[in-house]
């Protein structure tokens, strides 16, 4: 039989600390001063991570219940609904091929990741997305043609 994991609102997952949050590339939104910045959807989680309940957590970051779930609807927000799944202790499950568009965002966007210490949210760290970015390079390099269909080299070369 299948080990049943733990219904995330009971007591002792909302008692269980979090000690890392997973880092996320943001949803790509318009930029708004009142919106979802890429840094409000950092604290979001952060502050997820320290209450275990989304309306608190919304309501710190200046924004309501309702605009995280219509949030976590968007396109382009699977790597921010995987970050809250595994701060609640939902099981995901695989993540879908990444197209090139995507990660060409990443590279844009970079990554953020919500600091925690002893339960508590601190802070926010943005790195750029390097894996994202030698992703994107194999790809393109797979479509580009063999070295043998390109042109030789022009005729005034090296002299």
């Amino acid at each position: 039989m299948p080990e049943k994991r733990p219904d995330p609102r009971s007591r002792a997952v909302q008692d269980r600390r979090i000690s890392r949050v997973p880092a996320f590339t943001p949803v790509p939104l318009r930029a708004r001063k009142d919106g979802w910045t890429p840094l409000r959807q950092a604290e979001f989680l952060g502050y997820l991570a320290e209450t275990r309940c989304i309306s608190k957590a919304a309501g710190r970051v200046g924004m309501s219940r309702d605009s995280a779930y219509q949030l976590r609807s968007k396109p382009g927000a699977e790597e921010f609904v995987a970050a809250w799944d595994a701060i609640l202790g939902v099981p995901t499950s695989p993540q879908p091929k990444i197209t090139l568009e995507a990660l060409f965002q990443r590279i844009r966007q970079g990554r953020y990741r919500p600091v925690m210490r002893a339960g508590r949210y601190v802070g926010t760290i943005k790195k750029p997305d390097n894996h994202a970015l030698l992703r994107a390079l194999a790809r393109l390099d797979r479509l580009a043609p063999p070295e043998r269909d390109w042109p030789g080299e022009p005729e005034d070369y090296g002299k």
